[in-house]
């Protein structure tokens, strides 16, 4: 019998194993230890059922990485659809959103209320389909085939998604009778994702997945009533439009009718900014700091400008202060564990000096006005000098803005703070939602390549260090926030994906960063793309696409 070398990446063994082996089978003979719930074949993740023919480099997963956790994440949905299915076959059920570290789902029925008792015997369900480790099965089949049989279950969305993403075939998972499509890989049982819970929460339920740090642990309530509540006010302007998934998204670009969604998405994110200022104005006599934080490529930088015309309008004159003109000589620099300068952190900032100049200017005192050099790594004052009067507001943005140790100084009565990111409001169907952080790591790729000569493959590479400085140093400031400003545009990765294809496809198939971006190639398959040509020149987008009236 012919047989073919592996090399598994997660212990260095090299063997060889019969043609034809399949993946779950290599990975009970050389991981043994390992609760493996998908595969990196020569960095393309794979579903566990492949077989192996040609020589392979192989990465197994489990819980402990970001590809395994969304794996992971798209086994616990499936199975919480088929315990739904199983105890309410007439209701359809939908995953909406990340919120409070958990996974917000509901059913589509609103008669349907669900309580602790309801919550508890779903939950209750989907243990005992964990507990009898049933296999879920893959199926190639034709997408006529496809659509018809979704169409048979009333999944309308589904049917609308295959329809335009135009393969012959596409894959199908079965489980316990349920059949459902999910965009990526699943699990090959159901034993392999034992670690969960279901609790319930407002008109829903909420799924949590286990910790990254330790996959044998739950991750744990945090609340978010700001994030969750901006969330479903898009959820209802998607409503109003009849754009809630990536299908109606693609059916108004077929009809012809984006252009005018363009304008009322752009008109929506303008009247909120209004009515933030507003709001700013009314607290005038008592507002002198305005706080705009956010984590990475949320377009904190535009909506300041955004912002700042508003305030204008109403009479206010904004002065915009830079934190970063702020930081510490470069000797000084805290560095990480891993002996490299922190720049995420805020011990990175001169605190007293800032808190003092702040200090100085809300009593109507001149200060010198620094300026950092990057490229010297030193603070350096060239003469320039700043003061202001009582129609003046200090307009502070970035990532600390929120931490009161920034502006530990002053009142917390002259603050009005925001905190701003871009959460995806639409799904690809009820079934496969978007994270919170798709949108961002997208415009972030195309923003580095386009004017900080930075490939996708170094985006990619720095991520997971930029996400975890996230969860550190901005996340945890969200509820200090006044007020939550959701940047992202319902319409945007459909004109993304134009940008970001050509620049995800110079990313070498022999880096690791390969699967991340093969990742989000199929993600853009299910979009039809959307041009630019309408996209004001003041949006949000235009920070990372370019086009944008305003000066960076």
């Amino acid at each position: 019998m012919k047989k073919i070398k592996i090399l598994c990446k997660n212990n260095g063994i090299t063997k060889e194993f019969p043609l034809g082996t399949t993946l779950i089978d290599i990975a009970r003979d050389i991981v043994p230890e390992m609760n493996v719930i998908g595969v990196l074949v020569n960095n393309t993740l794979k579903n566990m059922d492949f077989e192996v023919f040609k020589p392979k480099t192989l990465k197994f997963l489990d819980a402990s990485s970001t590809i395994g956790m969304d794996i992971y994440e798209r086994t616990l949905s499936f199975i919480l659809y088929v315990a739904a299915r199983q105890l309410y076959p007439k209701e359809k059920l939908k995953v909406e959103h990340g919120v409070h570290n958990g996974i917000y789902c509901r059913f589509a029925n609103k008669q349907l209320v669900l309580d602790n008792g309801k919550v508890a015997a779903i939950k209750l369900r989907m243990q005992a389909i964990i507990d009898q480790d049933l296999p879920i099965i893959r199926e190639e089949i034709q997408t006529e085939k496809a659509i018809d049989l979704f169409a048979k279950q009333g999944l309308l969305d589904k049917v609308s998604i295959l329809k335009t993403r135009g393969n012959l075939y596409n894959s199908v998972y079965s489980l316990a009778g349920e059949v459902n499509y999910y965009y990526n890989a699943l699990a090959p049982s159901t034993g392999s994702v034992k670690v969960f819970n279901l609790v319930h929460h407002y008109k829903g339920m909420l799924l949590f997945l286990p910790k990254t740090s330790n996959p044998k642990e739950t991750s744990e309530f945090i609340e978010q009533p700001q994030k969750f509540a901006v969330v479903n006010e898009f959820k209802r302007w998607g409503k109003i439009l009849g754009v809630t998934d990536v299908g109606t998204l693609n059916d108004t670009v077929i009809n012809r009718s984006i252009s005018d969604f363009i304008k009322i998405s752009e008109a929506l994110h303008e009247k909120k900014i209004a009515r933030i200022a507003d709001e700013i104005y009314h607290l005038r006599k008592k507002t002198k700091l305005i706080l705009i934080a956010g984590p990475s490529s949320s377009g904190k930088t535009t909506f300041s400008k955004r912002l700042s015309i508003q305030l204008r309008a109403n009479g206010l004159r904004p002065v915009n202060i830079s934190t970063d003109n702020y930081f510490v000589d470069r000797e000084f620099n805290p560095k990480d564990e891993n002996g490299e300068y922190d720049f995420e952190t805020i011990e990175a900032v001169d605190l007293k000096q800032f808190n003092q100049d702040l200090t100085d200017l809300i009593a109507q005192k001149e200060i010198q006005v620094p300026r950092f050099s990057f490229q010297e790594g030193k603070r350096q004052y060239t003469g320039e000098t700043l003061s202001i009067s009582k129609k003046n507001v200090i307009i502070i943005e970035g990532i600390h803005a929120l931490n009161p140790r920034l502006t530990e100084a002053i009142d917390d009565k002259l603050k009005y703070k925001i905190y701003i990111s871009a959460l995806a409001s639409i799904n690809i169907d009820r079934d496969n939602r978007i994270p919170s952080f798709e949108n961002r790591l997208i415009r972030r790729i195309i923003r580095d390549y386009n004017y900080r000569g930075y490939s996708a493959k170094d985006t990619i590479s720095r991520w997971e260090s930029v996400r975890r400085g996230e969860k550190k140093h901005v996340i945890p400031y969200m509820n200090e926030a006044n007020i939550m400003f959701n940047s992202a545009l319902p319409y945007e990765l459909g004109v993304l994906k134009q940008y970001a294809e050509p620049i995800l496809r110079e990313v070498s198939s022999n880096c690791k960063e390969y699967s991340e971006a093969q990742r989000l190639l199929k993600f853009f398959s299910f979009f039809v793309p959307i041009l630019a040509d309408e996209i004001p020149p003041t949006s949000l987008l235009r920070e990372f696409l370019g086009g944008s009236s305003f000066e960076y």
